[in-house]
């Protein structure tokens, strides 16, 4: 099992987690942490997303003439 110290919001504090036994075959990449107090239970999850056309570098926005 793996150990790691998080904020567990039940026991309001820092307490370690560990992975439970995984059915998915995770091993100990498991998302999935239980605290070791309590028993609550936190899933970690990562995305990553691809670069939009909104995050590209982009020139000045053009001028508009006034009227």
């Amino acid at each position: 099992m793996s150990d790691r110290e998080l904020y567990c919001d039940t026991c309001e504090g820092v307490r370690p987690f560990e992975v439970p036994p995984c059915a998915d075959g995770h091993g100990t990449a498991c998302p999935e942490l239980a605290c070791t107090g309590c028993g609550a239970a936190m899933l970690i999850a990562t995305f990553t997303f691809p670069a939009t056309q909104l995050t590209a570098r982009r020139g000045p926005a053009p001028r508009r003439r006034a009227a």
